[in-house]
């Protein structure tokens, strides 16, 4: 009974229950962030097409569940079929009775389109057009279809070239142009060879900008092609090739094709931009977006809350006025984040921005530089939501070092500032 007791007074039982219970939440994480990637990956994997014949119709598309109804009229299950085609049906997903089914094959003619809009296609194809000769050799059409989707992509960057890259440069370059021409007649210079020269380089912009239009019409232009696609039901669609990102017959797939079409996949949505209104494509911006901002907050929120924490364990002598910032730093923890969202909206881009463009970009107005969201602004809020966390955490790790440690600073002649600086500072970087 007695060494009982002395084991229980050590506290080294209630040490394992607390080392068990953290064991159990890390392996709680990693299991719901493990099931978050499976089901999270899954939805990229190619699942085989199947042709659902009912009494009245029939449908393609991928059986994505099935639920169970013994006590329904209307059969003993039903399942759930993405059959795509949304712009002929004006809906991706269905459900189909059971006692409505007769039959449920696999061909292996069948294909999948994914487009730049109205999402999955699934149908036959019939023919195809390119630069008006009409191909119907089912032979052939792979070989066909994937040539010419290789020269649509190759149109389509040299598309995105000219869009983005030298429109976007003659645009800025316009608007400059503007702004001095604007500022000029704000200081009573309406004629001149200065204003002169402005106009003539503006006019050679807008000759220059007029071409890029042109040639943006006759890239387009080349983007001829089309295909003559049958659904399940017998309605035949035509789609212009110039919308296709990919095609695959799903059921003439094996393990490794699949493989490499669920990789590319992936790849596509981690790198590529998204489409369809933010439903298809990648997640890229929203990932750099996220990454940018957590750098630029990082950058901004360590040096403030740092030596804010120094300031109030190190200098700051004890009395209402640290005890008040304390308080305040740790209520300031407890702020709901839509309270941070609404002040840096408000303080950052309705008043810090507004001011910078009223007195920098003034020229612009009212088209706003500064007094609209970006990434800066919402860097800086996330910076003040962070800033309770840095000072808290700071002043433990400048709690955790030993007092001796700057006694032993001290006697050896060292200034405060060289005490906080070679062996304050080294030991509190792990916290």
């Amino acid at each position: 009974m007695k060494k009982t007791y002395s084991i229980l007074q050590s506290g080294e039982p209630w040490v394992w229950i607390s080392a068990a219970a953290l064991g159990l939440t890390i392996l709680l994480l990693l299991g719901f962030l493990m099931l978050i990637i499976v089901r999270g990956l899954a939805a990229f994997w190619v699942s085989d097409v199947a042709l659902i014949k009912q009494k009245s119709t029939a449908v393609f598309g991928e059986i994505v569940a099935r639920e169970d109804r013994p006590h329904s009229a209307d059969g003993p299950y039903r399942i759930e079929i993405k059959r795509g085609n949304r712009d002929l049906y004006g809906s991706d997903f269905i459900w189909i009775n059971s006692d409505q089914i007769e039959s449920i094959t696999y061909p292996q003619d069948v294909y999948v389109l994914e487009r730049l809009e109205w999402g999955n296609f699934y149908g036959r194809l019939i023919k195809l057009v390119i630069d008006g000769a009409d191909f119907t050799d089912s032979r052939r059409f792979n070989q066909l279809l994937s040539r010419e989707l290789r020269r649509i992509k190759d149109l389509r960057a040299r598309v995105y070239q000219i869009e983005k890259k030298e429109i976007g440069k003659n645009s800025y370059q316009q608007e400059q142009i503007r702004l001095k021409l604007k500022r000029l007649a704000r200081a009573g210079i309406g004629s001149g060879p200065e204003v002169n020269a402005l106009k003539e380089k503006q006019s050679k912009l807008t000759a220059e900008f007029n071409q890029l239009m042109t040639n943006l019409d006759n890239l387009r232009a080349r983007m001829n092609g089309k295909a003559i696609f049958r659904d399940a039901a017998g309605t035949e669609k035509e789609i212009a090739l110039s919308q296709i990102v990919r095609f695959y017959q799903p059921n003439k797939l094996g393990i490794a094709g699949k493989l490499g079409l669920y990789c590319s996949k992936v790849y596509e949505f981690i790198t590529e931009n998204p489409r369809e209104s933010n439903t298809e494509g990648g997640v890229f911006p929203a990932i750099f977006g996220t990454v940018m901002m957590v750098f630029i907050m990082a950058i901004v929120v360590t040096p403030f809350g740092v030596l804010a924490a120094i300031y109030l364990h190190e200098y700051a002598k004890p009395g209402f006025a640290v005890s008040s910032i304390r308080i305040a730093v740790n209520n300031l923890a407890g702020v709901p984040s839509i309270v941070f969202g609404v002040f840096g909206v408000g303080f950052f881009i309705y008043f810090i921005g507004s001011s910078i463009d009223e007195f920098f970009f003034s020229d612009r107005l009212p088209d706003p530089t500064f007094g609209t969201g970006g990434i800066l602004w919402a860097s800086l809020t996330l910076a003040l939501l962070t800033v309770p966390t840095v000072i808290v955490a700071t002043e433990e790790g400048l709690s955790a070092i030993p007092k001796n440690w700057r006694e032993a600073a001290y006697a050896l002649g060292c200034t405060k500032f060289e005490v906080l600086y070679r062996v304050v500072l080294p030991a509190l970087v792990p916290a």
